[in-house]
């Protein structure tokens, strides 16, 4: 595999971002397995962090890159710093970053395919939830979704973390989505995940596929159930639920992201363990 980390400049942010790219080898060395595959655009896999990492942690914290080596696809980790993956109420447009300029500045570096089938969209956390709202956002972009551990589909539930109210936390909510309490933003097509679902029923689009889950031990596990019944009460969605023993950690992540390829690209060669 090949791996390296981009900065680029980004007209919608108005500043300079970075990004991890994994790109496929025919052939990657003693140890791991190639692809055995040269095309002339590869299909991509958008992998999205949570509030308290960055565009390296999938690297540093899992073997993503060894996961998706004989798999013949791309991956792009870019950063969405804190913005939970919107267009932010006072900050910048980071859906609009993601979904309209983020994959034409990558495709102009990179052989990455431009076709629906060829796009997937997943993350853990403030990126699960990210990359729900992103691919419902974008259903002709985005052709599945892979939701691990949402972190903030609780405008409907007015579930939060147990715990005192961390420091900062309201300035933040009041920055990315213009309220203190995300119940006010229940309908709202720009931030409510289910919204946008219904929006993109509405639409008449194919719809992307959906796997989620979630660790039992996970203290968003009650938001997750949640999400998990609003959808199978809406049967226009191929949605998949999972849960499985685990927290809010990476080694629950490490194994469900290898669970999501198998989803992903069944019969494709992969680590036995999965």
């Amino acid at each position: 595999m090949a791996l390296m980390e981009v900065n680029f400049y980004s007209r919608v942010l108005g500043f300079h971002n970075q990004a991890c790219v994994i790109l496929p080898q025919k052939e990657s060395g003693v140890g791991i397995q190639g692809s055995g595959v040269k095309k002339d655009r590869y299909p991509v896999l958008w992998l999205l962090h949570g509030a308290s990492d960055d565009h390296t942690t999938w690297l540093r914290r899992t073997s993503i890159e060894r996961y998706v080596a004989p798999l013949g696809i791309a991956v792009v980790m870019p950063n969405a710093h804190l913005s939970s993956y919107v267009n932010m109420a006072h900050g910048q447009k980071y859906q609009d970053f993601f979904t309209a300029e983020l994959p034409g500045i990558m495709g102009e570096f990179f052989a990455l395919s431009d076709r629906r089938e060829d796009n997937w969209i997943a993350g853990l956390s403030m990126g699960g939830s990210g990359a729900l709202s992103l691919g419902l956002s974008r259903p002709d972009v985005f052709s599945a979704i892979g939701c691990f551990s949402a972190g903030n589909l609780n405008i409907r539930t007015g579930r939060r973390p147990p715990g005192p109210r961390k420091s900062g936390k309201a300035s933040r909510d009041l920055a990315v989505f213009g309220v203190e309490d995300r119940a006010r933003l229940m309908g709202n097509v720009d931030y409510d995940c289910f919204a946008k679902a219904e929006a993109a029923i509405a639409s008449g689009v194919p719809l992307p596929r959906i796997f989620h889950c979630v660790g039992t031990e996970d203290f968003l596990y009650d938001n997750a159930k949640f999400t998990a019944d609003w959808f199978r009460a809406h049967p226009r969605f191929n949605y998949e639920f999972h849960e499985g023993s685990g927290a809010h950690t990476w080694e629950f992540w490490d194994d469900w992201v290898q669970r999501f390829l198998a989803w992903l690209l069944p019969g494709a060669p992969r680590e036995s363990r999965v």
